[in-house]
Formats: C-alpha cells, sequence, structure tokens
C-alpha cells in the first residue's frame, strides 16, 4: 500500500515476539512436534494469502522462525505494505522441521493478525481519498504489548501514526477538561508544564468550545462526534489556525462525507481494536 515501509528495529520487535513464542512454549516446550518428528527432519514451506489484503508483520513472522532456530532460511517475497490475492506467496521458509512448526503458530498470530490491521487501515484510506485531504490515524486503543507492531501496520496500510502513549503530546480529554475546570485552564496549565517541542491537542464537542480552545492557541483540535455539516463549520472557524481532527464512529460508510469536510485528520480506533484479521496459512511447499 505504501511505497517504502521502514522495517522496525530488531530491539524493538524480538521482546514482543520472544515473550510470545515463551507464551506458547511454555514449561515443557513443543511435545507434539518433537515426540512425532525426526530431530533431524527438514522442511520446504511457504506462507501463502488465503484471502485479499495488505500484508504486514513479515519481520516479526520471520523473526519467529530465527529465535527458535537460526539454521531455518527465511525469505520474504512480499514485504510490508504489499497487496495481497489469494495464494499469494508471503514468506518461504526451509531449514529444520521442529523449528518451523513449533514458530508456526506464533509466526502466524502476528502476521494475520497486524495484516488485518494494514488492510482495515487500507480500507478507509481508500474510501477517504477521492473525498479529501484527510490523513487516516491510529489511536491508543491497541491491543496490550502489540502497539508499536500495530502502529507499524497501520502505516503499511497508507495510514500515519497518532501520539504513540501519554508522554509524547498532550492530549486534553473531557475528563481533563471537567477537572481543570474548563479548557482554557486547561490548555493553559499543559502549556506551562509541557516542553516547548510538545504539541497540545484538545478535544472539543461543540463550536463554543472550539472558539475557546482557539482563543488560547491550540495546536490542533480533536473534532469529536461531529456530524459532516457541523465539521464543515468547524474546519471554516479553525481556518488554518490549528490542526482539525474528526473522530468518532469512524468507519468505510462514514469516512468519505467527513473526508469532504476539510478536515486534516481522521482518527479511527476501529483499524486497532477491532479488525478482522487476514487470513493467511503455513503449507508445505
Amino acid at each position: 500500500m505504501n511505497d517504502v515501509i521502514l522495517p522496525l528495529p530488531r530491539l524493538l520487535v524480538e521482546p514482543i515476539v520472544r515473550a510470545a513464542l515463551v507464551e506458547d512454549l511454555g514449561r515443557a516446550g513443543d511435545i507434539t512436534t518433537d515426540a512425532i518428528v525426526p530431530a533431524e527432519a527438514r522442511l520446504d514451506a511457504v506462507i501463502a494469502a488465503r484471502q485479499e489484503g495488505i500484508v504486514a508483520g513479515t519481520d516479526a513472522a520471520a523473526l519467529a522462525f530465527a529465535l527458535i532456530d537460526p539454521a531455518v532460511t527465511v525469505r520474504i517475497e512480499r514485504g510490508d505494505g504489499a497487496r495481497l490475492r489469494p495464494h499469494d506467496v508471503v514468506i518461504r521458509l526451509s531449514g529444520p522441521a521442529r523449528a518451523i512448526l513449533t514458530a508456526e503458530r506464533v509466526a502466524l498470530n502476528l502476521l494475520c493478525r497486524l495484516s488485518g490491521v494494514a488492510s482495515a487501515t487500507a480500507s478507509l484510506v481508500e474510501a477517504a481519498r477521492p473525498h479529501g485531504k484527510a490523513r487516516i490515524v491510529c489511536t491508543r486503543k491497541t491491543t496490550p504489548g502489540l502497539r508499536a507492531l500495530e502502529k507499524h501496520a497501520v502505516r503499511a496500510g497508507g495510514g500515519s501514526n497518532h501520539r504513540f502513549g501519554l508522554d509524547d503530546a498532550v492530549l486534553i480529554k473531557d475528563n481533563h477538561v471537567a477537572v481543570a475546570g474548563g479548557i482554557v485552564p486547561a490548555i493553559e496549565r499543559a502549556r506551562a508544564n509541557a516542553g516547548h517541542l510538545v504539541k497540545i491537542e484538545v478535544e472539543v464537542d461543540t463550536l463554543a468550545q472550539l472558539e475557546e480552545a482557539l482563543s488560547v492557541g491550540a495546536d490542533a483540535v480533536l473534532l469529536d462526534n461531529m456530524n459532516p455539516d457541523q465539521l464543515r463549520r468547524a474546519v471554516a472557524l479553525i481556518d488554518g489556525r490549528a490542526l482539525s481532527e474528526a473522530s468518532g464512529r469512524i468507519n468505510r460508510d462514514t469516512v468519505g462525507p467527513i473526508a469532504a469536510a476539510g478536515v486534516d485528520l481522521i482518527s479511527c480506533g476501529w483499524i486497532t481494536h477491532s479488525a478482522p484479521i487476514i487470513d493467511l496459512g503455513l503449507d508445505a511447499a
């Protein structure tokens, strides 16, 4: 989907994959494979698509096999961001059969899950593209432990990343506003405590709240659960003074009219928390 998808550093990916393998191997390892498959047996296999989609997670899948046995040869045929059709080969494997069979499920779990995220993202990107400039961005509604991988998958699907955590940007939500006593004091306190490179975004539900946020120079405004007409009015009011982000009930049916309202960003939790997997399977070659 994207022309160039930079891989995540192995230092970041390996602990995630290693933890998944430890969870699967448990206390005694793969007792089924070890009992049935001779230690000297070798296997040539492929991981192939069983449906259309966008692939993501190939590096994580490859690492699962390498961590079980570095003797497994892994060749990625279609890298992250590639569009898949049924029967397309994504990865070719060759090496010790025990290692390939032991790592299979973890590799496929990651690959299917992340390809699902990439494919869901691509579906929104493609639905929004004819209607405006809006970029599709993800949220913090990610699977615990998989955030870095899922946000990478969003990029593979043509989307962009919102903040990675609570520490890289200020996002003032409705409960922050309630505790602070209003939008203006919330923004003023955030600005007094944030570093000069930290952006400040505030969630607003009404045009009156939007005017308050703009009056004290919010860098971005999250226009929460506004309909397309309200969004158009909000974009006109902002008039380029801040980034505009639409959020709430975003899906394939609603994203076009929302993009047509002229917002800069459309954030969607569905692409990470509810994306269906893309079916890929491992078979002997």
